[in-house]
């Protein structure tokens, strides 16, 4: 006979709330009216009321009208004494007060106020709570006694309602939360409160009334710290983190040895003996939080978590093993004690507890444990999820770097799981971390690409493919035996797909150009690729025969003899063409080579005509900061736009054409096209504030011999219009500029913007120095109509000041970024080296850093812009390079660190260029 009880078998009841209508039920309600129903079959009322609530929570509200006859009608059910009936009302009354009408609710109030004064101790705590959520300030300072006394209340359950709801009423007005202060002293005796449950709400509250008051947390956590009546574990655990929270602060304000401080941290550290493991976990979490703590204080901690690691609790295990990885990345020897707890947790059955065992090991083993451990993933690995495999994968990663001798058993654990069933994101990861091995440990670069050569083999990621195809022939032809690689990467031309094809004959390409030896074969197997059905691999394929059979023929490759007692070096000789267009990078990037070319377009007829089309001769165009560099608020009534659309769409064309090449607008003006071609246009500077009735700002356009100075003025006055607009300009004691003319502009309507210019001429026989102008804004003012714009009224000259205009040498400097800062920088030389060591009043490196790149108006390179915070306090090197006026490269390296005395910063810099004038006044820039 079959059990009736199997699964398979039991068919679940339907619910009884499943298929209910909402008019159905409110017709129920109307059993609330019935005094004899309530008297005799309270069970009824109950389950309507439970019916009429499962409507409101599963999306179906109550209309004003409807809630306010349900409610009326559940009123009347406080006649009845059952217990299971009154608790209903609580619930039915929290749940709808909100949608209830104010004087509604005032209605049932007098009822709740009778039952939080009654005998019963269950009427009294749930009527605490029902009060407090429908209250508002007024109503609750009427009651405001009856909530007093329940917080002293001897029965537990009075006394945390009554806390419970003091704690929400806290966030709902600030009114509120005036009157709930006035109650500290209740809320303070409740601490003392025997009953666990009470401790625990009367001190979440006292923090809450006292978190904004220093000295008051201060003084809650020394007197509740040194106080034997706190049995509840969660108020101990409370106590526990404001303590934490307090001796942070403390830390901050750099009284780490304050009486404060030592009396928080004795608090934490008895805390550890105490009986709770929640306690103790709290206490152990705060403690290993400290920043800045010494190793010693962290000892007692660490061993309360090693004890906690033996817990037959996951989430105990979960937790400790989380605060020991995190200690780790700051203090591995300490957690290092650890190790044997933590070996043990790596067959947990809970993959996180085993993940976080293994991640922790790797940064605390010892070097001789390495083998071993490695052997303990392997069988690990297998069981996890790919996100767990990514964890593992940095830690061995940071593992290869502390312990470099390991590197082959690590990277070949690495390389097995390579070929491993993974997703992108794990195989990503492992790629990511052999390449930054390769870097960071040069000797593991021949068995980490051959690793990776095996990889891609069987690799179905063809983005990781074309990546390692990259890297193969960037840094294959640079091995002891280049030419192992080459099969490795022909078997990608003839199985894969076109993307990897084409990124195989480029890497083919790169070892014909690194390696004349190579060459003939790498031809015989290109001449394959052909006939490729792909287009991209055909073009590249022919490009790059094209170039070798020419190179051939320039500089034939000769074989040593074989009686050569020591043959030639197997390297590309100087002026081979396969080398130098197959390996070396553009001197820009293809966003700024498209932008230059626009500018060299942009220029006027004449000169573009006269310039043959070269790298030499394309303008030098900096990467774009914002789009919105230059496209400030033109009309603040038509939010930048012009009343009609044709005109709105001429300036939008214009604005474009300005972001694109800043330059164009004094190409257009036959004047000042005449100057040349310009060298580099600065970002806008602000002349005037932007809320002023004239608002001006410049552009300045640097030349070799001059500086075009570009002001847009706005007219924001709507009763104005400006004519014969210029702006005049004075130097302030500078030998290098003279004002040489000046273009005006005509007029400027309101809500309009308008150029005028100003030219400089510099004395090339003077060194640059920064300059400062005194600049004074003239025009004529003319009244005119506001709506019509037709003048009228009269005209009168006006002189507006405006801010001084600063012109530097970090001005006539275009940043650029290089491929390879050490190759450039070696390329230039130091015969025009120029070296400084200055002394720089900043508070940090990395505002030090920060300041030198703005002085100078250079490229930072390599990511060196950015100061690791890991360093140690190791002076930070930074790499700049840019492009004087002239074209002449200028690299930079400067050494920022901090001063040993802390009264500031230390910079040593070293400057080249092929001047050693040019070197000079970048290195004077720094002043």
């Amino acid at each position: 006979m079959k059990d009736k009880f199997k699964t398979d078998d039991y068919e679940q009841p339907p619910s009884p709330y499943a298929f209910l209508e909402k008019a159905t039920v409110l017709q129920e309600a109307r059993v609330f009216h019935d005094p004899k129903v309530v008297r005799e079959d309270p069970r009824q009322c109950c389950i309507v009321i439970t019916k009429i609530i499962h409507l409101i929570s599963n999306g179906q509200p109550l209309t004003s009208v409807e809630v306010t006859d349900v409610f009326f009608g559940v009123t009347k059910l406080f006649m009845s004494d059952d217990a299971s009936l009154r608790r209903m009302v609580y619930l039915f009354i929290k749940e709808v007060a909100e949608a209830c009408n104010p004087d509604d609710v005032i209605i049932v109030t007098s009822s709740l106020t009778k039952d939080m004064t009654s005998d019963a101790d269950l009427y009294r705590a749930n009527a605490i709570r029902v009060l407090t959520r429908i209250v508002d300030a007024p109503m609750l300072g009427a009651i405001e006694r009856y909530v007093k006394q329940a917080i002293v209340d001897q029965h537990p359950l009075v006394a945390s309602a009554a806390l419970v709801s003091a704690t929400h009423l806290f966030h709902k007005s600030p009114e509120c939360a005036n009157i709930v202060r006035r109650w500290v002293s209740e809320t303070t005796k409740a601490t003392e409160s025997p009953f666990e449950m009470v401790q625990f709400h009367a001190m979440l509250l006292l923090y809450q009334i006292k978190m904004h008051d220093k000295l008051g947390v201060s003084k809650l956590v020394a007197q509740n710290s040194q106080r034997s009546s706190t049995k509840s574990p969660l108020s101990t655990v409370l106590l526990a983190r404001y303590t934490s929270k307090l001796l942070q602060d403390e830390i901050a304000s750099g009284n780490a040895s304050s009486q404060i401080y030592r009396a928080g941290y004795q608090f934490l550290e008895a805390s550890l003996r105490h009986k709770s493991e929640l306690v103790v976990f709290e206490a152990s979490r705060a403690i290993c939080s400290l920043s800045g703590i010494d190793p010693s204080e962290l000892t007692p901690a660490i061993s309360s978590l090693q004890l906690l690691l033996a817990s037959p609790k996951p989430a105990v295990r979960f937790g400790s093993i989380k605060i020991l990885s995190a200690v780790s990345y700051v203090h591995p020897r300490v957690v290092s004690k650890c190790n044997e707890d933590l070996e043990a947790l790596i067959s947990d059955p809970n993959r996180s507890i085993a993940t976080l065992a293994i991640t922790t090991l790797l940064k605390t083993g010892s070097e001789n444990a390495v083998d071993r451990l490695m052997k303990q993933i392997s069988t690990f690995m297998a069981e996890i999820s790919d996100e767990y495999k990514i964890t593992v994968v940095t830690s061995i990663q940071q593992l290869c770097l502390q312990y470099p001798a390991k590197h082959r058993v690590l990277i070949g654990f690495l390389s097995n799981f390579l070929r491993e069933e993974g997703g992108f994101e794990f195989k990503k990861s492992i790629t990511d971390s052999i390449v930054f091995l390769m870097k960071a440990a040069p000797e593991t670069t021949e068995s980490s690409l051959f690793h990776l050569c095996e990889f891609i083999e069987d690799c179905e990621f063809t983005m990781l493919s074309t990546r390692i195809l990259h890297l193969i022939g960037d840094v294959g032809p640079t091995t002891t035996a280049p030419g192992r690689y080459v099969r490795f990467i022909y078997n990608r031309v003839i199985l894969e797909n076109p993307a990897v094809r084409a990124a195989a004959v480029s890497a083919l390409a790169k070892f014909a150009a690194k390696v004349p030896s190579l060459r003939s074969s790498i031809m015989t197997l290109l001449k394959k690729s052909l006939s490729d059905e792909d287009d991209e691999t055909r073009d590249r394929a022919a490009v790059v025969l094209t170039i070798i059979e020419n190179a051939a023929k320039e500089n034939p490759y000769i074989p040593p003899e074989e009686d050569d007692e020591e043959p030639p070096e197997d390297v590309p000789v100087a002026g081979d063409s396969a080398a130098y267009l197959l390996l070396e990078p553009l001197p820009m990037s293809f966003d700024q080579l498209i932008l230059s070319v626009k500018s060299f377009v942009s220029a006027p007829q004449a000169l573009s005509s006269s310039e043959p089309l070269t790298f030499s001769t394309l303008p030098i165009v900096e990467a774009a900061e914002e789009s919105t560099a230059n496209a400030e608020n033109i009309n603040p009534n038509t939010n930048g736009f012009t009343a009609t659309s044709t005109a709105g769409k001429n300036k939008s064309a214009k604005k474009d054409a300005e972001t694109n090449d800043p330059a164009s607008v004094v190409y257009a003006i036959p004047e000042l096209a005449a100057l040349g071609r310009v060298f580099r246009s600065s970002k806008r500077v602000a002349l005037t504030e932007s809320e002023t009735e004239y608002v001006v700002s410049c552009i300045k356009h640097v030349y070799a011999d001059h500086i075009v100075l570009q002001f847009l003025v706005q007219n924001t006055i709507d009763d104005q219009r400006l004519d014969n607009v210029s702006v005049c300009m004075e130097a302030d004691n500078s030998e290098v500029f003279e004002v040489t003319g000046e273009i005006p502009a005509e007029n400027i309507p309101y809500g309009e913007t308008k150029n005028c210019f100003v030219l400089l001429q510099r004395n090339v026989d003077i060194a640059l120095s920064p300059s400062s102008f005194n600049c004074e804004l003239h025009f004529t003012v003319v009244q005119v109509d506001p709506v019509s714009g037709e003048p009228e009224g009269d005209t009168f000259p006006e002189e507006y000041p405006l801010e001084d205009l600063g012109i530097a040498t970090s001005d006539f400097m275009a940043k650029i970024n290089v491929g390879d800062f050490r190759r450039s920088w070696e390329q230039i030389g130091n015969d025009n080296e120029v070296l400084e060591k200055f002394a720089l009043q900043f508070k940090s490196v990395e505002e030090a850093v920060s300041a030198v790149i703005e002085f100078l108006g250079m490229q930072p390179c390599d990511g060196t812009e950015t100061v690791k915070t890991s360093s140690g306090g190791k002076p930070h090197m930074l790499h700049l390079s840019g492009m004087f006026v002239g074209n002449m490269s200028v690299m930079v390296r400067a050494q920022i660190g901090k001063d040993p005395s802390n009264t500031g910063v230390i910079l040593k810099i070293a400057v080249r260029s092929d001047d050693s004038d040019v070197s000079r006044m970048v290195a004077d820039c720094i002043n």
